[in-house]
């Protein structure tokens, strides 16, 4: 096995359901059985290719029909980039009709991913086109500077968001500097979804956060999922659902597991330190 399969093997056996849906349906399973929703995202991005958007695009209508047939608790996560966005507005805001109302047809959430900065503007746009369609939520990243006026514009649409920190490297004029400045515009942001929304997704392994969370719906009694990423906190996850609050779990699936898994070491900290090094050692 080259250095290449065996980190491929660790991240799909960590955090990264399979290569097929029929892995990321198995994994949904065994979350159902305990009380856990996922969300299920087919994995690529930046895509500029038309047939890696159509490939996408009729991925994600795969999955709808395999979780409804499975009788699965699931939702799906969409990114932009990878329906259209590179390609055209056109060729995106129909992608995302089309998962949408199919989703809606099945009754199955469908999440809008956010990606880099650049991105920001028109994926809002594209969610707020079609947010009456009733089943859709986005994402927003508290690493962000402009996220506050975002989410407040969000909030008075109705929109249903997921609060999570994110993991993109962005110039600091747009985004917070480290990780201690992004925790407290995150509390920032959270403190105004229990004010201000009735239902909310608070995305996060920190559980200070989730425990000032649950502190907080105490007193506002709002509809809330905590929500993780798979293979990082798993058993706390459990745990809050054993304890009667809503949850889900982020599960990706699919061949294109780089980009993704890279965030992820670099939320990671040492251990993304550890595969540059492994990988500097085989001359890769």
């Amino acid at each position: 096995m080259d250095i290449g399969d065996m980190v491929e093997k660790i991240f799909s056996g960590r955090w990264i359901a399979g290569a097929t849906i029929a892995d990321s349906l198995s994994i949904t399973k065994k979350f159902n059985r305990v009380g856990v929703e996922t969300m299920i995202n087919y994995l690529g991005e930046d895509f500029t290719n038309i047939d890696d958007v159509n490939n996408s695009l009729a991925m994600y209508m795969r999955i709808l029909k395999s979780i409804k047939s499975a009788g699965r608790q699931a939702s799906i996560s969409v990114k932009p980039s990878q329906i259209g966005m590179l390609i055209s507005d056109k060729v995106l805001n129909s992608n995302y009709k089309k998962i949408i109302t199919k989703a809606k047809r099945y009754g199955v959430f469908v999440w809008l991913d956010m990606e880099e900065s650049e991105y920001v503007d028109k994926t809002i746009k594209l969610y707020l086109s079609n947010v009456k369609a009733g089943n859709t939520g986005i994402c927003i990243q508290a690493y962000l500077r402009r996220s506050e006026s975002d989410i407040k514009v969000l909030v008075r649409k109705k929109a249903v968001i997921r609060l999570v920190k994110g993991a993109y490297s962005e110039n600091q004029k747009i985004s917070y500097p480290n990780r201690m400045a992004v925790t407290k515009n995150y509390y920032k942001l959270m403190n105004y979804l229990f004010k201000k929304s009735g239902r909310f997704m608070i995305a996060t392994h920190d559980k200070k956060v989730v425990l000032e969370a649950l502190k907080a719906n105490k007193t506002y009694s709002r509809d809330v999922t905590y929500a993780m990423l798979n293979g990082i906190q798993n058993r706390y996850l459990v745990e809050l659902a054993e304890s009667g609050e809503k949850t889900s779990v982020y599960v990706p699936f699919g061949p294109k597991w780089f980009g993704y898994s890279i965030r992820r070491l670099k939320e990671a900290g040492h251990a993304y330190l550890l595969f540059l090094s492994l990988f500097n050692n085989q001359g890769v």
